[in-house]
């Protein structure tokens, strides 16, 4: 997605203006930050009309609101009709948070889920460095005109069924089993996938009629609903503090104060994008051969050395203590783009799509959806903020530490997802609930094992 990454075109506006008048500092932290704003109202609308309606009707809404927006960003010729124009985002923002990862992972197999999913994230860091080229060599305009013509596949979505997952919890048993042999195949192990899947939902379905409403409320009140949502909001906290978002947005800014050279901020910021994309890839890639828990926290721990590391570094320089070095700087920042991309930027995304239970999947996206929203726009308009106050040497010691916390919790509790399907990532929570109780040998379930 090209839209939603000011970086390259703030600079040109001002150029145009030929003053910093009409595009101040706290212009351009709204311009980096209104668009989660927008998504707000839309996180909390988005995930009732994917249970309503489906997952397919509100995608295709989606497409043609992607388009618009490119349209009114390319006419637009002041900064107030950019702010109008991400604000108009909001309604995909929040689709690509929510609706995306569940289509992706309601449609796609296990053995490629976790692949797909990742390649999602991949699909972010390509539409930044494209638009920062783009940005970079031509008038930011081409970058509309780029998204228009990439985006266009969307529309394929006209001839997509609706989710199997969702057709099942309708109970629309045959639509189901139709949509999922479309998109699965006949196979063995796809019929026993999709036999599972029916059968849980019927049986769902059946002790939902029998409960009363302080059933559903206590229901509710269990670990199922509340440790998938403790390890999201884990995770979404780590996805912020790593520093990475932050250094996508702000990365001239980051890379000009550090090397005092405006030259080796554009150029940096194209090899930060650069090595961001061969990162995740990496991290795709990497998801078909190991544990994705063990790969998200040992890419965690060297990106915490990292963050400690370029904080000690950017400090000593300030004492005058070593002389800063552009080069260092920049294999500094591109070492941690590698190790964070290639980790918790790529599989945040597919433990969003893997360990939310289906029951709750409306409910729990919606919270998990306004938190993603909430952070974005809170650290990105108070990034500015943060940096004159803490400096970046203070800026990048409060992510290690933030980042040490989230990777402890998730070594304790974050669970394994390779290769499983969605009702036994959904048993794996069932069954901890009732551990307590059962004896040791038969408590201990596939997922507690990879632990």
């Amino acid at each position: 997605m090209l839209v939603g990454s000011p970086t390259v075109f703030v600079p040109q506006m001002r150029r145009e203006v030929n003053s910093t008048f009409e595009v101040d500092d706290d212009t351009v932290s709204w311009l980096y930050s209104v668009y989660g704003l927008g998504a707000l109202p839309w996180v909390f609308i988005v995930p009732i009309m994917s249970r309503l309606i489906g997952r397919r009707l509100p995608f295709i809404i989606a497409s043609f609101n992607l388009m618009l927006v490119y349209i009114v960003m390319y006419f637009s010729t002041t900064t107030k009709q950019i702010i109008v124009a991400e604000i108009m985002q909001g309604y995909f923002q929040a689709c690509d948070l929510s609706l995306c990862i569940i289509i992706l992972s309601e449609y796609t197999s296990p053995r490629y889920r976790g692949m797909f999913l990742t390649l999602k994230s991949a699909s972010f860091c390509w539409g930044f460095w494209t638009s920062n080229a783009i940005g970079t060599f031509f008038h930011w305009k081409y970058i509309m005109v780029t998204g228009i013509v990439i985006s266009s596949h969307t529309f394929t979505s006209f001839i997509w069924p609706d989710s199997p997952h969702w057709l099942a919890s309708r109970g629309r048993f045959e639509e189901c089993k139709a949509a999922f042999r479309w998109l699965n195949g006949i196979t063995n192990c796809s019929e026993r996938e999709l036999h599972n899947l029916i059968e849980s939902q019927r049986e769902y379905l059946k002790s939902r009629e029998q409960k009363r409403v302080t059933c559903v409320l206590k229901d509710y009140n269990s670990i199922e609903f509340f440790k998938p949502l403790f390890l999201i909001t884990t995770l979404i906290t780590h996805y912020f503090f790593t520093g990475k978002f932050v250094n996508n947005i702000y990365v001239l800014d980051i890379i000009r104060e550090i090397t005092k050279s405006e030259r080796t901020a554009y150029n940096g910021m194209l090899i930060l994008d650069g090595v961001t994309i061969v990162g995740v890839y990496c991290g795709c890639g990497l998801t078909k051969i190991v544990n994705r828990r063990k790969m998200y926290l040992i890419s965690s721990l060297i990106g915490i050395c990292l963050l400690f590391t370029i904080s000690l570094y950017l400090y000593l320089v300030k004492l005058n203590l070593i002389e800063e070095n552009k080069i260092l700087s920049v294999v500094l920042l591109t070492g941690l783009a590698v190790v964070i991309n290639s980790g918790p930027m790529a599989l945040t995304t597919a433990f969003f799509g893997e360990i939310i239970p289906l029951k709750y999947k409306a409910s729990l996206i919606l919270i998990v959806a306004s938190e993603y929203m909430l952070f974005s726009t809170v650290v990105l308009k108070t990034a500015p903020q943060v940096f004159r106050t803490f400096g970046l040497h203070g800026t990048f010691l409060m992510y290690g530490i933030v980042t040490t916390v989230c990777t402890y919790l998730l070594y304790l509790y974050l669970p394994e997802t390779k290769d499983k399907t969605l009702q036994e990532i959904e048993e794996y929570f069932k069954k901890n609930k009732t551990k307590t109780t059962q004896p040791k040998e038969e408590s201990v379930s596939f997922l507690a094992r990879n632990n």
